[in-house]
């Protein structure tokens, strides 16, 4: 019997949407990396909401600079589902630190396209709690469910209508707001 299916956060950053070669093959990649994309849509942030959503960082160095970033342009926020969901996301896009990443994990989506330490491509969630604090700021009418489904669960919310899963990269197609 297959194990549950686990929703993690996905954001794809403004210096990816800014880039539809890297966009499609990152999106490449999370088909590939067996993920389902249960809710996928474009956002863009507000500032006000980009400040709540990185408030754990306020303080930090950082800080302004990461949310200055974050608003500056549009963003793909997708829920991802499989086993291990977050940790495997957080596999695939490899170290937050870009030079590390490169050097480290140079096939990660960070390592491949990764700019800097803030504009490195990827957002994810890192701890189960964070993930569901994500879902529901990030992007709250993306995450109507509870962020662990058994498979049955997941197929029986697709067939009614209450999520799509897209089952290829192709079928990805933006759905524009502000938030």
């Amino acid at each position: 019997m297959a194990g549950r299916l686990q929703l993690t956060l996905a954001l794809l950053k403004p210096d990816v949407t800014r880039a539809p070669h890297v966009l499609q093959a990152i999106r490449s990649k999370i088909i590939q990396e067996k993920f389902f994309v249960v809710r996928h849509k474009e956002i863009r942030l507000q500032r006000d909401k980009t400040e709540e959503f990185y408030k754990e960082h306020k303080g930090k160095f950082f800080y302004n600079r990461l949310v200055t970033f974050m608003a500056s342009g549009p963003i793909q926020a997708l829920v991802l589902a499989r086993e291990d969901a977050i940790r495997h996301w957080r596999t695939v896009m490899g170290p937050t630190k870009v030079y590390k990443a490169k050097y480290e994990a140079p096939n990660t989506l960070r390592g491949l396209y990764g700019l800097t330490d803030t504009r490195n491509s990827t957002h994810g969630s890192a701890l189960y709690p964070a993930a569901e604090l994500s879902l529901q700021t990030g992007a709250p009418d993306l995450c109507q469910h509870s962020t662990t489904l058994l498979p049955k669960q997941l197929i029986a919310a697709f067939l009614t209508g209450h999520i799509s899963v897209a089952t290829s990269a192709a079928h990805l197609l933006p759905d524009t707001e502000t938030i």
